[in-house]
């Protein structure tokens, strides 16, 4: 059994095919891996939720191959892979990464970390996410607060540069939080004219603007509105939702923290919001390279694929690229109903998103007022 490596996201969109027919086409046999990795060592697995020591525990509990989870931040897994991996010590085998342009320039590019795509899964697997693998989209979702309103308060997102929202949205600083940049980047490579488009909608007139993209365009009227910046995902929801808020705030905010409606907070997404209602990033299931245990931690790869695996994850509303997995029926946040609205991440730019986190940062430090 052959790994399938990607160390370049920006490769031409015929290699990409033919990667991924190769990784598709790669003969598997779930049994002959089971058996191999039960003879293998322990393996580390690193992700930037608490959910994985829970997982690893029924992983190992599932096949009789030991694994241990350990909860760390994006920056400090990537530290922990890059550093191991150039003394030639590897001790974590598995790197569920939530930073993708950081884990393509920084792990992928350097063949510290290795991509690979379970042979019986990679049918249900959309091409776009199986070079690297994408393991799951974390949503982040325009919020509104249900006990004030009975709906989204705001239907357009160019509303919220309006006098009325100023500082009125919460939001974590994008100069603090990269996948931040990454979202403005992905929305001006991908989908500028759906910004422009909405400022039409909403002013009845074109953009007509000195920035070199209506995505610009918005982020420093954004930025000039003075929202409320925060310097985590639970204080913008706080700030939305929380039981004693007598104010109207619109916010973006993870669907994991719409679990605290069963505490008492008030949160609903803004669904039908133009030109998104939200977007998601991904978390990358990389393989470290020089890893003891290859078996093991393709199992375990396999394993986050798999509806049992993620299943931990799901009720945060994270949602599997495995097209065959569906979110559960009470995942809090219902995002489910409105995934389509959702701006997806494309993985094959996420060196442009690497790029330009600085210009990102630089524009809407410069514009941002209280």
């Amino acid at each position: 059994m052959t790994l399938c490596v990607k160390t370049s996201l920006l490769s031409i969109a015929a290699s990409l095919f033919s990667l991924s027919a190769a990784c598709a086409a790669e003969p598997f046999d779930l049994d002959a891996l089971i058996a191999a990795a039960k003879k293998e060592a322990p393996i580390h697995v690193y992700d930037s939720t608490g959910k994985i020591v829970e997982q690893a525990k029924a992983f190992s509990a599932k096949y009789g191959v030991q694994a241990i989870g350990t909860k760390a931040k994006a920056p400090d897994i990537l530290e922990i892979v890059s550093r191991e991996a150039k003394a030639g010590n590897v001790q974590a085998d598995v790197a569920i990464i939530s930073d993708a342009p950081a884990a393509q320039e920084q792990l992928l590019a350097k063949n510290y970390v290795i991509s690979w795509v379970p042979g019986d899964l990679a049918a249900d697997i959309p091409a776009a996410y199986q070079n690297p693998l994408t393991a799951l989209l974390a949503p982040n979702v325009w919020t509104y607060n249900t006990a004030l309103n009975k709906s989204c308060p705001v239907k357009n997102i160019w509303e919220l540069t309006e006098p009325k929202w100023k500082g009125k949205v919460s939001m974590q600083d994008p100069v603090g939080k990269p996948s931040y940049t990454d979202w403005f980047n992905q929305l001006e490579t991908h989908h500028d004219k759906a910004v422009a488009d909405a400022y039409q909608a909403h002013f009845g007139k074109p953009l007509v603007t000195k920035e070199e993209s209506a995505t610009a365009a918005f982020v420093k009227a954004l930025a000039g509105n003075g929202p409320l910046l925060t310097d985590s995902d639970g204080a913008a929801a706080d700030a939305v939702g929380a039981p004693d808020v007598k104010d109207t705030f619109v916010g973006l905010v993870s669907t994991a923290k719409y679990r605290e409606n069963e505490n008492g907070m008030k949160l609903g997404i803004c669904a039908g919001l133009a030109p998104f209602a939200g977007w998601s990033y991904p978390s990358l299931g990389l393989i470290a390279a020089g890893s003891k245990s290859p078996n093991a931690a393709k199992l375990f790869i396999r394993y986050m694929m798999t509806a049992e695996g993620i299943a931990p994850q799901s009720q945060d509303g994270k949602m599997s690229t495995n097209t065959k997995i569906s979110l559960p029926a009470d995942e809090p946040s219902g995002i489910a109903k409105i995934k389509d609205q959702i701006m997806g991440y494309e993985a094959a730019t996420a060196s442009s998103d690497w790029q330009h986190r600085q210009d990102w940062q630089d524009l809407w430090s410069l514009n941002y007022k209280k």
